[in-house]
């Protein structure tokens, strides 16, 4: 696989989007972090990575940028696997308790990584900005675990809430990826856990 000097560096981009963040990046970032002049270079840029077997493209997902693992020589099937929608969490009980379950989603297990454990109805539009919308599935690898800057779904008291992790030092703080929304501190005493890390975004079309 011979790829150009422009599509090496997209390529090395995407994969560090998604060690750093646990999603990779939508075309807009993709524009601004390379200057692009318009969201169709990037997309041209894509095209010609998915066409020489560098990534998949996605349809119908917010971020459907998935790399190829170059190692796999085999031709590979898509491997469905089904999760549970959580829609509203009832307060105080397990997110996949199964009065939370709304609906099921059927995804290919090897579209992500690591593999999502259910998908999240999103709500609200705190993480706009991380290209997450209201009415969004956000699906989620269950761990309690998450390094600064990854996107997670957390639980403060009775809410569970998707935000992005920050940590300094010992502080740690739940920030929105919208100006309107103000960062949330947690502190000391706080009933506080990390659910999940976000891996993928599915947005339902309209109509």
């Amino acid at each position: 696989m011979r790829l150009t000097r422009r599509q090496q560096e997209i390529l090395d981009f995407i994969h560090r989007r998604l060690k750093r963040d646990g999603l990779p990046p939508t075309r807009a970032e993709i524009v601004e972090n390379f200057g692009f002049r318009s969201p169709n270079a990037a997309q041209c840029h894509l095209q010609a990575l998915a066409d020489r077997g560098a990534i998949r493209l996605l349809a119908g997902t917010a971020r459907g940028i998935v790399p190829v693992e170059s190692a796999k020589q085999e031709p590979s099937t898509p491997q469905a696997m089904t999760l549970p929608i959580i829609g509203r969490v009832t307060a105080g009980t397990p997110i996949l308790a199964v009065e939370n379950h709304e609906d099921e989603l059927a995804v290919d297990r090897e579209a992500f990584s690591p593999s999502p454990d259910y998908a999240l109805k999103v709500k609200g539009h705190s993480m706009i900005n991380a290209g997450i919308l209201d009415g969004d599935l956000l699906l989620v690898h269950r761990t309690p675990d998450a390094r600064s800057g990854q996107i997670v779904v957390a639980r403060l008291g009775d809410e569970v809430t998707v935000k992005r992790l920050r940590r300094r030092g010992r502080g740690i703080w739940l920030d929105a990826e919208n100006p309107r929304y103000k960062s949330v501190q947690i502190s000391a005493d706080s009933e506080f856990s990390i659910e999940g890390l976000g891996v993928g975004v599915v947005r339902k079309r309209m109509g």
